[in-house]
């Protein structure tokens, strides 16, 4: 669009400044700027009429495929979008609308979004075709202020390098040699709680009613950020411990919501988004100088794993595999760590969120899990013990808690593509531009892929005879589930995700019962990069002897 608002202006330039010379009596008042300004007002006019009137309705090569209906004149399903939280909308529709794979949806001015519901159509997306359909500027401009270009954002055969260069970190063995650092830092998190517990008059464990109240979303990204850090990067950034921590600080900041943070994302529909991030208010400088802060810190720890690796003392981190590989400059580097940090704590974090809230909601899945992880996995207390991957592989229903939790509340509902050029999904022709949701809030409730009972809550769908994990979860397809995605661009960390997720949930539930401060009250979904609840989770918790 941009090159055709280009072509517009540079034409009423043109053409004003012929009027006004060779034929001054068709001009506005014989002004060169009067009629340069009509002019462009003309166009730009009839652009407006064409893009969201006569093309969606009479010309698009996608009008016919299904889509909801109550589409405003001019603003399609664009209330509806931003009322509700981010990816209901299209869970709904999903589930509503009869179609083959592709569901048509407009946007504010009538912009064509298509919605990937089938197996067939999400393969050929993301991963037969994976490099045809690219992440819009949008995303770009605006989650690259706080990720950095880094693997999550790069594109073509960027990212196909950085993925091979990067790919030896996350290998399996390597994966599972991380098992202690998770635990440890399970169990500081849990000590942690506990002492906070029995400091605010937590030390009679006989009534939850009575228990102390603990927003578990704090906790989680605490713990989640500590364990990135010593995990990925060879550095305990020592946030269980003390939350006013330079990074732990930065990032609450950053990710807290905020009026006029949601009002730059609605600009930013609308406007570029390097014009909304230079916007002189206070959120924008708040990203700012979180940014800065996190590339000074991702320098810093770049620069001490040198100095470690020239005398062999390195770990086989993030870091260390990215700089051995040759293939990274220091600043992408730096890009790398900041991807690394947000989607590798935040994320985490939320499943974590929402995994509270599920027990919660049937506190008997608290009961099953306590029994199973006390049985099987030593005390959090001991401080001699640790965890390894083969132990944790002998709790089926821990595991498939968690990849319930994953499925049901995936903490990125949606992401975006782009089309990079006339191509095509199922067969339906699909300019150059459309925009793709790829969405897993919507996917991984389909009831199609998952049977009638998609969107209740319920692990043991991933058991199958005998107490074994089934890993399909009893969906049609792996495309079913589409929290870590597929294909060259699914989760490079995914291993590492849900292997943390299972450890912090294990010393968690081990230790603790829990409920919701207010049973009655509503979840309100905040959106943003992840969904969580709006105001946090706040729970009851009180430990519980014996473990």
């Amino acid at each position: 669009m941009a090159p055709v608002k280009r072509l517009l202006t540079s034409s009423s330039l043109l053409g004003a400044l012929f009027l006004t010379h060779f034929y001054p009596e068709w001009s506005i008042n014989e002004s060169f700027l009067s009629t340069f300004l009509g002019l462009l007002s003309f166009v730009f006019t009839v652009l407006f009429v064409w893009s969201v009137v006569l093309y969606p309705k009479y010309f698009s090569p996608l009008r016919h495929l299904p889509g909801p209906a109550g589409n405003s004149l001019l603003m399609g399903q664009f209330a509806t979008i931003r009322k509700e939280p981010t990816g209901k909308p299209q869970q709904r529709w999903i589930n509503e609308l009869s179609n083959d794979g592709l569901i048509r949806y407009m946007n504010h001015f009538n912009q064509e979004r298509l919605l990937i519901t089938s197996p067939k159509a999400l393969a050929e997306v993301l991963t037969i075709r994976n490099y045809d359909f690219v992440k819009p500027s949008l995303i770009l401009a605006g989650l690259g202020r706080l990720l950095g270009i880094g693997v999550f954002l790069a594109e073509g055969e960027e990212h196909k390098a950085q993925r091979k260069n990067l790919m030896p970190a996350f290998a399996y063995r390597h994966i599972k040699d991380l098992y202690p650092i998770f635990w440890a830092k399970s169990s500081e998190m849990v000590k942690a709680i506990t002492e906070t517990l029995q400091s605010e008059g937590g030390k009679d464990t006989s009534d939850l009613n009575k228990a102390p109240v603990v927003e578990i979303g704090n906790w989680s990204s605490r713990s989640t950020l500590d364990i990135i850090g010593q995990a990925g990067m060879g550095k305990d950034f020592g946030a269980i411990k003390d939350p006013t921590t330079e990074l732990n600080a930065t990032y609450r900041k950053a990710f807290e919501p905020s009026a006029q943070g949601q009002m730059l994302a609605l600009l930013g529909l609308f406007l570029p988004m390097w014009l909304v991030g230079a916007i002189p208010v206070k959120r924008n400088r708040e990203v700012s100088e979180a940014a800065q802060t996190v590339r000074r810190v991702c320098r810093r720890l770049i620069e001490q794993k040198k100095q470690k690796l020239s005398s062999k003392e390195a770990g086989v981190d993030i870091i260390t595999v990215a700089l051995s590989s040759g293939g990274f400059t220091e600043e992408n580097l730096v890009d790398q760590m900041m991807t690394f940090l947000v989607a590798g704590h935040e994320t985490t974090a939320t499943a974590m969120v929402w995994a509270v809230y599920a027990l919660c909601q049937q506190p008997y899945h608290q009961t099953r899990l306590r029994e199973e992880i006390r049985a099987k996995l030593p005390s959090i207390d001991d401080p001699a013990a640790y965890v390894t991957a083969e132990m944790l592989d002998r709790l089926p229903f821990l595991h498939a808690f968690c990849n319930e939790v994953l499925r049901l509340h995936a903490p990125i509902a949606l992401t975006l593509r782009q089309a990079a050029k006339n191509t095509s999904i199922c067969g339906h022709y699909v300019p150059k531009g459309t925009r793709i949701n790829v969405c897993p809030g919507a996917v991984n409730t389909s009831k199609e892929l998952w049977g009638p009972d998609a969107l209740e809550f319920k692990p043991e769908r991933w058991m199958g005879p005998g107490n074994v994990n089934n890993k399909s979860g009893g969906a049609t397809s792996n495309y079913a589930f589409l929290t870590f995605l597929h294909g060259p661009r699914s989760c490079i960390g995914q291993a590492f995700a849900k292997a943390e997720f299972a450890v912090l949930v294990a010393g968690l539930v081990g230790r603790f019962e829990m409920e919701l401060e207010n049973k009655e009250s509503e979840i309100k979904i905040q959106s943003g990069l992840v969904a969580r609840p709006k105001g946090g989770m706040k729970v009851r918790m009180r430990a519980v002897e014996g473990w």
